[in-house]
């Protein structure tokens, strides 16, 4: 059900994206804040029914074979969009894209994290699978299992190593480009998964713990937020 559910949002995500290029394309705003809201959306929302399959056995290779797999899945559908903020600062940093289109796709990519928390909200409710029932109930499931210092610095880590990576594979043929992309963050889920989730992504780490946010809001907010935007801004110094 969960699978079959994921699939859904990847070719539902899909037909919209097409959609908007297809009658937005003159309006440029408007249509490159859509596309990296609905881009931003299928990974948030995929990202949060994942969640669920991660006590599924065996563990934790079930959980590390779907991330491999709809990593690699949305490398494949979404060219061309970011769908994190700290991939964002990047083209503003150098001069590529202005602080308000930059400014933009940031915004969308907080719109879709808050529409991808209440749409997967609506279809826990409905109660498809067992453990839609269970997600309902928890509040702040505390993804972080380790000193508040440790957990910045792994997820400021993370996104230097994250970034960096990306930085490198730019000229690769997108198609081996996705698979090395995938696998690295399949490596870093398994080494620091089970710490801070290893997300290095402000947006979807809103949308996977927004009840942690609300109840922890400094303390999430420098792991999540400071800690990957900082890990960027060390890259864009670098180079």
């Amino acid at each position: 059900t969960s699978l079959l559910l994921m699939a859904g949002i990847v070719v539902t995500v899909g037909l919209c994206r097409r959609l908007t290029r297809r009658r937005l394309r003159p309006r440029q705003r408007l249509c490159t804040f859509l596309l990296e809201m609905f881009s931003t959306f299928q990974i948030c929302a995929c990202t949060n029914e994942l969640c669920l399959l991660g006590n599924v056995e065996p563990k934790p290779h079930t959980a590390l074979t779907l991330t491999y797999g709809f990593t690699v899945l949305h490398g494949l559908t979404l060219p061309g969009s970011t769908c994190n903020p700290c991939g964002t600062l990047q083209p503003m940093w150098g001069g590529g894209t202005s602080v308000r289109m930059g400014g933009l796709k940031i915004a969308a990519q907080f719109v879709a994290a808050v529409l991808a928390r209440v749409f997967m909200h609506f279809i826990w409710s409905l109660e498809m699978a067992e453990p839609h029932s269970e997600a309902l109930s928890q509040g702040c499931t505390n993804p972080i299992q380790t000193t508040g210092m440790q957990a910045f610095c792994i997820e400021l880590l993370f996104s230097v190593v994250f970034q960096l990576t990306i930085l490198r594979v730019e000229s690769m043929n997108p198609k081996y480009k996705v698979h090395l992309i995938a696998l690295l963050i399949t490596m870093l889920v398994y080494a620091g998964g089970n710490l801070t989730g290893a997300i290095f992504n402000p947006a979807l780490a809103f949308s996977l713990h927004a009840n942690c946010f609300y109840d922890r809001f400094l303390n999430y907010s420098l792991v999540y937020w400071i800690a990957p935007s900082l890990g960027k801004f060390f890259i864009l110094h670098l180079i």
